[in-house]
């Protein structure tokens, strides 16, 4: 939240000329960077029709939260209001979603999108918009818990008419989502009375921001019910654009025989995979032809037995990307390619037989399966050498074939606290953005903690589990000797060896040995905090708490970042690999392990100059923090 205060202390700050100053003061100091010119504008322009609005309502004493934060994610509001109800005397909140569109239009065929002059592609509907704004607060925000009528939203369009956008109504209107245009400002205010009473908003105000906010909905722990029932996840702005859009490509190409790709672009924890679940249940329950497919046989495995627990036919749902080498040309409706960074040059292996080895792009033949292919990736978690999956390389296979590209851009993010601070730092650390390593300033969205030894990183993280009921995994730098599994009931050889600190990696393969989980179960299953995971195990999963070993493949020497090839026992990398290759893989790789946290991270090196470095950038050891 940028800024907190009545409406009268909102119109106070705009008389002086000093509320635009002061959000973007602020704004500085959660995100560590300055706001866009465009930011400023609309604050600007919107916020005192708002507070005009309000003042003219008779509502001076009503809370405003001005850039409201929502729970767990980057994603603010516009404005939150907090106040009473004139009726029940009970806390009242309106969330408030102000656009300058003069006018807009909707998408053909998709009501829940639309037009709007100035941007290249389709929009979410404002109506929309707000109503998952509320419904994702409903969600999370204890004060809401039980009280779902104290919450309403309302998308306010001050410089359109209701004939500019009339198409907009088109969407259903409820509690959370009305649509109100500058010629219809007396509505506006109507509605705003029926809602908030003219007194004090404070109180409501504090309710709202000391509640308790509800733990997020790991992805695996609520996948079955997704993909059966569709009632787990609210999608967000570009998350829901990204599914309406996959939704009207499906309709258009049952009506007019046409085919679609739509590319979904975001960073880890952008809910790229949230939308791949909602889809894909939606879709199983139209009675569409939908197949849900990765690289990753980690993640694949998890969501066969997580998904398909109870109802074997949602098993087959689950393929990998080089199942389709024979599939028939647009057999199916929808083909949704999650983590589809990881698509290879080819769907051959060393054990495709010589008469199956077509030499034909693996993106061709996901392409070719359906009549919609969808491709969720992020470029900057490519962590294999041959894994080619890129906005670019899609985009052009696609226009090659002459088929129309729809690109979705996802820049808000729901692991790590929701805190983009801590992601720019990650990837300021490792090398990934420009700037170079930075000091973490705690945010209050997302812990982070040095660990001055193995042992101490893992006793935190068992603290965590035990005390406060979290999930917690440890992962490494694959750097350390990968023996063969023994015998069910034999000890696991401990492999990673740092000082007298010993444990074994999580097991190669797909079943049970000695306790410890089969390999793509170890992000899951409890019993795979005994173990060491590494990049292939932890990729596409959360958990509460990421301790993190960085092994001796990145050092931090004279200054900077020095990858060791030497140091990894990866055996992707080749004599073929080039310096260059295994150096930008490695440090992805990090940045992979450093984002799976859900509430905290604590990082170790075994190596003390770099270790001394960690400690420069961050000022939390793990002992300091369970002192505070």
């Amino acid at each position: 939240m940028l800024f907190r205060g009545s409406v009268s202390a909102v119109a106070a700050e705009r008389v002086a000329g000093t509320l635009a100053l002061r959000l973007s003061e602020q704004f500085v100091h959660e995100h560590g960077y300055r706001p866009g010119p465009s930011e400023v504008r609309s604050w600007e322009r919107s916020i005192p029709v708002l507070t005009d609005a309000l003042l003219d309502a008779g509502l001076q004493d009503v809370e405003v939260l001005l850039e409201y934060r929502l729970p767990l994610t980057s994603r603010r509001a516009d404005a939150v209001l907090a106040g009473v109800h004139p009726r029940t005397g009970e806390p009242s909140y309106v969330v408030v979603e102000l656009k300058q569109w003069s006018s807009a239009y909707p998408e053909d065929g998709a009501p829940r999108l639309c037009r709007v002059e100035g941007y290249p592609g389709p929009r979410l509907n404002p109506v929309e918009q707000v109503r998952g704004y509320c419904d994702y607060l409903a969600d999370f925000n204890g004060a809401l818990a039980g009280h779902p009528q104290r919450i309403t939203g309302v998308a306010f369009l001050h410089n359109a008419t209701a004939y500019g956008v009339q198409g907009l109504e088109e969407v259903e209107q409820d509690a959370r989502g009305r649509l109100f245009t500058g010629d219809r400002r007396g509505a506006f205010l109507d509605h705003l009375r029926s809602v908030l009473a003219p007194a004090s908003g404070a109180r409501a105000a504090d309710e709202l921001l000391q509640a308790r906010q509800q733990p997020s909905k790991q992805l695996m722990a609520v996948a079955a019910e997704e993909v059966r029932e569709r009632e787990q996840f609210v999608l967000l702005d570009g998350q829901r654009l990204a599914y309406e859009l996959v939704l009207r490509a499906v309709e258009r190409s049952r009506r007019a025989d046409r085919k679609e790709v739509v590319v979904v672009l975001g960073g880890p924890g952008t809910g790229k995979s949230v939308i791949a679940l909602s889809l894909l249940g939606e879709l199983y329950r139209q009675g569409r032809t939908a197949i849900h497919a990765t690289g990753s046989r980690s993640f694949t495995l998890t969501m066969r037995k997580v998904a398909g627990a109870r109802k074997p036919a949602v098993q087959k749902l689950f393929k990998y990307f080089n199942d389709f080498v024979a599939a028939e040309r647009n057999d199916l409706d929808v083909l949704v390619c999650d983590e589809a960074h990881r698509i290879r040059e080819t769907s051959s292996t060393r054990w495709t037989p010589a008469a199956h080895r077509t030499g034909r792009p693996q993106v061709d033949e996901l392409i070719d399966a359906a009549r919609v292919p969808v491709f969720l990736l992020d470029e900057n978690q490519v962590v294999r050498p041959g894994e080619l999956g890129t906005e670019a390389q899609i985009t052009a296979a696609a226009r090659a074939k002459g088929l129309e590209v729809q690109v979705v851009r996802l820049g808000d993010q729901f692991r790590c606290g929701g805190s983009e601070a801590y992601l720019t730092w990650v990837d300021r650390l490792l090398g990934l953005e420009d700037g170079g390593p930075v000091a973490w300033e705690p945010d209050g969205l997302v812990e982070l903690r040095v660990a001055e030894s193995p042992s101490e990183m893992e006793e935190f993280l068992r603290e965590r589990q035990e005390e406060d009921g979290c999930s917690a995994r440890i992962t490494a730098g694959y750097c350390w000797r990968w023996s063969p599994e023994p015998k069910d009931g034999q000890p696991l050889p401990a492999d990673v060896v740092i000082g007298d600190w010993a444990r074994p990696w999580n097991l190669r393969g797909d079943r049970s040995v000695s306790g410890a989980p089969p390999a793509a179960l170890w992000a899951t299953d409890p019993a795979g905090f005994g173990q060491v995971g590494c990049v292939y195990t932890a990729q596409g999963f959360e958990y509460d708490w990421s301790g993190v070993i960085l092994g001796p493949d990145l050092l931090w020497r004279d200054g900077r970042w020095v990858v060791d090839r030497a140091a990894s026992r990866d055996n992707v990398f080749t004599r073929a690999t080039s310096d260059a290759e295994v150096d930008r893989l490695v440090r992805h790789t990090y940045k992979v392990l450093l984002t799976r946290g859900m509430v905290g991270t604590v990082v170790y090196s075994p190596d003390a100059e770099t270790r001394s470095r960690l400690r420069e950038l961050v000022a939390v050891s793990v002992e300091a923090g369970r002192r505070g």
